[in-house]
């Protein structure tokens, strides 16, 4: 079955961007090997997390539609997620992290629809369906914390990034994808690892982007909720790692209350989490969110605002105090009295209001770049766009006039004025000049021989953004990351334990007691000596059969590989709790 994802009317809202990250989920990729090990996983989840976890946890499995004996398919969830507000799609691996946030932006879980190997059963620092889907789905049930994720998304996707945070997650992503693949020589692990430990380790100051990227790892995937003495699990990548869920309750954890501090707290992905910050409930989440928003560029504007968008060299827009919205890579900014007084990008540029490309203004028109004075002309208190006709005609700024415009910081446009656009409050928000000079001090900054000057009106930069004003305005189908996820290599060996695993999975769902698992557990021994898992689900079969000669000795074999295989003791014990 090929299972398609066109199944809730919140895709259909999807930008075409976000679209390229999407790939569909086959499910008959999953083998009977997979199957078992989300049933594994699950069992002990739900009967671990039924203790610890936040009451929505059990409740959201139900309303998600997710199954503890079946990998859930694409298409089921976004059938059930409707219900909810929400959607579902299958990626690869990590994506981008505004991308990521941008999909929870419009109400879309975004699922890594890969499953971890039997040999990371208890946590994978790659991103997979245990994760996304038994994690994060399940507590989005929760109306509160369902809008928080939304909103989170929806701020998240606008913070600017530095050039290190595209570093940090290509290195991320690649070192989760060598750690669980199989085979990979530990020397190409060290290597990963080690370009991780030294990015973190030279990051520099953080981005608003690696800050926000914490809180989330805090929260969304990490997050205790209650009391510090006596919290519960709600973070996804607690509820779906079967090992740190049972580690995070012990005194070896720190526990945290959670506030914007978390912003500044790194984190580990291949490590056990030394610490963890605890909301008292999920409404506390927001209210910390927006405190960090209030410090972000998107909502101070000025010179931090726009040096932050120099530093990142990615693109990005600029809001001004009319609403005219200037979006592409800035890369100068000339200050006066520690506010911008003029802006320039370089390369493709687009202008734009409420998010809307102004008509005409496109990046066919501004294909080289865009520079524009920002503020109150000298010696005027009121500035262009608080002008009425009455005012702008009493200092020439009018259609068909040579004027000069002498503006605070020193910049000054000389120029005839052919026309000017206004906001829908009619304030001008545009002014486009023929035979047009503009200057800063001695320096030129635009020429008559350059073509029409096209100025943008504002007395403050508002706001700092990342990413375009109007996603149609820019070519945002580009991501192309330097690693891809590893499948596991079909063997014959590997075909034949999938086969025993498929039959005894039949045997058990189809409650047929005749079938003869004696062959099988045979098989299993001679063949495949390491393996645990199906010799646990054959004594649990054995058990409903109640066959208890033939149960003994398959417990005496689980036994006698406790001792072989001491790694794995903890995980055959538990799967036998289970029984």
């Amino acid at each position: 079955m090929n299972s398609t994802i066109e199944s809730n009317p919140l895709l259909d809202r999807l930008p075409q961007h976000l679209n390229q990250f999407i790939k569909p989920q086959d499910y008959t990729d999953y083998s009977p090997i997979n199957q078992a090990v989300w049933r594994y996983v699950m069992r002990k989840n739900v009967n671990y997390l039924s203790k610890v976890a936040h009451c929505s946890y059990l409740d959201g499995l139900k309303k998600t539609g997710i199954e503890v004996n079946n990998i859930p398919s694409m298409y089921g969830m976004n059938r059930i997620l409707t219900d909810i507000g929400w959607a579902a799609v299958a990626v690869d691996g990590f994506i981008p992290p505004n991308a990521f946030m941008e999909f929870q932006a419009y109400n879309v879980l975004v699922i890594a629809s890969d499953i971890r190997q039997l040999e990371h059963i208890e946590y994978t620092p790659a991103p997979d369906i245990i994760h996304e889907g038994a994690g994060h789905a399940p507590i989005i049930a929760n109306p509160e914390y369902a809008e928080y994720l939304r909103r989170f998304g929806e701020i998240g996707c606008k913070a600017i990034s530095s050039h290190k945070d595209y570093q940090m997650y290509e290195s991320i992503r690649l070192l989760s994808i060598l750690k669980e693949a199989e085979n990979t020589p530990q020397a190409d692990i060290n290597a990963a690892e080690k370009a991780v430990e030294d990015l973190q380790n030279n990051m520099g100051e953080l981005s608003e982007m690696a800050q926000i990227r914490n809180l989330h790892w805090w929260t969304v995937e990490y997050g205790l909720i209650g009391t510090v003495e006596n919290p519960k699990i709600y973070g996804a990548g607690l509820l779906s790692s079967i090992g740190e869920s049972a580690h995070c309750m012990t005194n070896k954890v720190k526990k945290i209350p959670y506030d914007l501090t978390a912003a500044n707290q790194n984190f580990d992905i291949t490590q056990l989490q030394p610490q963890l910050y605890v909301t008292p409930d999920f409404a506390y989440l927001s209210l910390v969110l927006e405190e960090f928003a209030n410090k972000m560029a998107l909502r101070t504007g000025g010179l931090s605002g726009i040096n932050k968008l120099i530093q990142s060299s990615a693109l990005g827009t600029i809001e001004l105090s009319t609403g005219l919205q200037i979006s592409g890579v800035f890369t100068n900014v000339i200050a006066a009295d520690g506010k911008p007084v003029y802006i320039q990008t370089t390369g493709k540029t687009a202008l734009a209001y409420r998010e809307k490309e102004l008509v005409g203004h496109g990046t066919n028109k501004h294909l080289g770049g865009f520079g524009s004075p920002i503020g109150k002309l000298k010696g005027i208190n009121l500035a262009i766009e608080d002008m009425s006709p009455r005012d702008l005609s009493a200092y020439s700024i009018t259609e068909n006039q040579t004027v000069t415009l002498d503006f605070e910081g020193d910049i000054t446009v000389k120029g005839d004025i052919i026309t000017g656009s206004r906001n829908l409050h009619g304030e001008i928000i545009l002014i486009s000049f023929k035979d047009c000079t503009v200057t800063h001090g001695e320096n030129i900054l635009f020429e008559p021989e350059w073509g029409i000057y096209d100025m943008a009106v504002g007395k403050k930069l508002i706001s700092a953004f990342s990413g375009p004003a109007d996603v149609n305005s820019f070519d945002l189908i580009s991501h192309i990351p330097s690693s891809k996820t590893i499948k596991a290599q079909r063997t014959a060996e590997r075909d034949d334990l999938a086969l025993l695993y498929q039959t005894v999975r039949i045997s058990r769902e189809s409650k047929d007691t005749s079938s003869n698992v004696i062959p099988i557990f045979e098989k299993l021994k001679v063949n495949h000596p390491n393996d645990w898992l199906l010799a646990v689900e054959i004594a649990e079969l054995l058990k409903e059969r109640n066959e208890p000669e033939l149960l003994q000795e398959v417990m005496d074999y689980l036994e006698t590989l406790q001792q072989r295989r001491p790694e794995v003791a903890h995980l055959i014990s538990g799967g036998l709790d289970l029984i």
